[in-house]
């Protein structure tokens, strides 16, 4: 009988990528799962929900890539940051794609029941099951919106703590996409 591998414990477990990482692909049915998308969301977070813990191992990999000669140019501390800031950035791109995405598919799902809606006139038992229909949508248009005010939240609260650790830390000009997510998150909007 086989054994099974032990399960990853301590920070690692939060830390290091899945040994069986899978794409996971946003589609219609995942916006209109409600359960299904914040789950996802959840994961998604998880990168600013663990940001002091992933400052600190990257600041301790770059030590050990630096005691080993390997590291790059520049101080320590400023890769450790950029490093960290980059994933950062990239997380807060898909999710805002993600919660955009489905706001616009129950955005286009309440266009076509309100057009069906005009199309039974006359037909009450219809027209009360879109009414339904419709109301169910708006619901969960308001909670994949209220995501976006998470997100604004989540990115601040992410921001303040990698500038405890990174006081001095701005992205490069040359980063045009860093730096919108930078002024973004100073301005309080989403870029």
């Amino acid at each position: 009988m086989p054994s099974k591998p032990p399960p990853t414990l301590g920070s690692l477990a939060v830390q290091a990528p899945s040994l069986t990482p899978h794409l996971v692909h946003i589609s219609p049915s995942t916006c209109h799962n409600l359960s299904v998308f914040k789950d996802l969301l959840r994961e998604y977070r998880r990168l600013d929900d663990t940001i002091t813990m992933r400052l600190n191992r990257t600041n301790a990999q770059f030590r050990d890539r630096d005691r080993a000669g390997t590291s790059g140019k520049g101080n320590i501390q400023d890769q450790a940051c950029a490093y960290v800031w980059k994933e950062l950035v990239e997380n807060w791109k898909r999710r805002t794609e993600m919660i955009n995405y489905c706001v616009n598919i129950v955005d286009h799902s309440m266009e076509e029941k309100r057009k069906s809606l005009t199309s039974e006139e006359g037909d009450a038992r219809a027209e009360r099951k879109t009414q339904a229909a419709m109301f169910a949508d708006e619901v969960k248009r308001n909670q994949v919106r209220n995501e976006l005010a998470v997100e604004k939240i989540v990115r601040q609260r992410s921001l303040d703590a990698f500038q405890s650790r990174c006081q001095y830390f701005s992205p490069p000009l040359t980063d045009a996409e860093a730096r919108k997510w930078w002024d973004a998150v100073y301005t309080q909007e989403s870029p």
